[in-house]
C-alpha cells in the first residue's frame, strides 16, 4: 500500500468529494450556528451585567448626593458655632 494513500484518505469519485464536502459544510454551519447562539446569550448576560452596574451607581450617585447635602448642612452648622463662639469670646 502507498503511503501517501495511507495518509490522506480523501474521495476520489467527484460525488463523494461532493458529499463529504458538503457534511462538513453542514457541520461547520452546525458549529457557527452554536457559536452564535452562545454569543447572543453572552450578550444578554452583559446586558443584565450592564443594567444591574447602572441601578448600582444611580443607587451610589444618590448616596454621594445625600452625603454632599449632610456635609454641606454641618459646614453651615459649624460655620455658625463658630460665629457663636465669636460672639461669646466679645462679650467676655
Amino acid at each position: 500500500m502507498d503511503q501517501a494513500a495511507a495518509l490522506f484518505a480523501f474521495p476520489q469519485n467527484p460525488e463523494d468529494r461532493l458529499r463529504l464536502a458538503l457534511r462538513r459544510l453542514d457541520a461547520a454551519l452546525s458549529e457557527q450556528a452554536d457559536a452564535v447562539a452562545r454569543f447572543r446569550g453572552s450578550l444578554s448576560d452583559l446586558r443584565t451585567a450592564v443594567g444591574g452596574l447602572a441601578g448600582q451607581v444611580q443607587n451610589y450617585r444618590a448616596t454621594l448626593d445625600e452625603t454632599a447635602a449632610k456635609v454641606r448642612h454641618t459646614h453651615e452648622a459649624a460655620l455658625e458655632l463658630g460665629r457663636t463662639a465669636d460672639r461669646m469670646a466679645t462679650l467676655a
